[in-house]
């Protein structure tokens, strides 16, 4: 009777103890990257402003991209219409990485961060 205790008590210290990286991590997160807005094109910009808004554009960039492609790609249209009645080219090299040209600083950053591998690199060049 001692014996089969014991094992039930190592069996639980053991559980508690390969498991304990997971249930000391509940709850928290990692701080978000700081990314790298010092580029010249930007510096240099007298307004500030991407094609949306900043918060749009943090949570739905890659799904403007893939819209992007398919305009582009599959319809023909290559100008894009932001909220603010602005036109833009719908070129990732020619609008995005005009201003955003610190790939590794700003790019990089965020995916690296998230653990996401973009495809965009296939088509385009950095």
């Amino acid at each position: 009777m001692n014996i089969s205790r014991n094992i039930i008590i190592g069996i639980a210290v053991l559980v508690i103890l390969f498991t304990y990286p997971f249930w000391d991590g509940l709850g928290k997160s990692a701080a978000a990257p700081e990314v790298n807005l010092d580029t010249p094109v930007i510096q240099g910009l007298a307004d500030k402003k991407c094609i949306e808004d900043v918060e749009f554009m943090r949570a739905n960039h890659m799904q403007l991209l893939s819209d992007w492609k398919v305009s582009v790609v599959r319809e023909g249209n290559r100008i894009y219409v932001s909220e603010s009645g602005m036109e833009y080219a719908m070129s990732l090299q020619n609008t995005c990485l005009e201003c955003h040209s610190n790939k590794e600083e700003f790019c990089e950053a965020c995916h690296v961060f998230a653990d996401v591998t973009p495809n965009c690199w296939t088509c385009h060049v950095e």
